[in-house]
């Protein structure tokens, strides 16, 4: 039989159910970071299955949806259940400075990860100027 005995955990978990997070978990752990002229996000989301993520781009906003099923079954009593269970989502919205269209997606050890390079147009580029003597220069934009 489990036992817990700490007040205070308790109590905070109270506070989650009573401000809705316990019942509407919000809390979609991400990192972002620039690595290689693409724009990397990581998603934490353990104990996912792949086929319950959904990801849609409509314009410049991108939805991550994901699903964390009860593993028990309904004849189960559950002693304790602390970890949350239902439909996640979170949305970013993206600059105009992405390619939307070629977004790369992979899952390992519930973590899910895109890749979204940066578009072509956005990266740094020299610009030739000319001089009235006719020569030309180059400036790096």
């Amino acid at each position: 039989m489990l036992m817990r005995t700490d007040p205070f955990r308790e109590l905070d978990r109270l506070a989650q159910q009573v401000l809705g997070t316990a019942a509407r978990p919000a809390a979609m752990p991400m990192d972002a970071w620039q690595e290689d002229g693409d724009f990397v996000v990581a998603f934490d989301l353990p104990g996912v299955d792949v086929d319950s993520v959904d990801l849609n781009v409509e314009r410049n906003v991108l939805t991550v949806r994901a699903e964390r099923r009860d593993p028990t079954q309904p004849d189960v009593e559950l002693v304790a259940s602390e970890r949350p269970r239902g439909v996640f989502s979170r949305q970013l919205i993206l600059g105009d400075t992405l390619d939307t269209d070629k977004i790369k997606a992979g899952y390992d050890q519930g973590v899910l990860t895109l890749r979204i390079p940066v578009a072509q147009q956005a990266k740094p580029r020299k610009i030739e100027i000319q001089t009235q003597q006719g020569g030309m220069q180059q400036i790096n934009a």
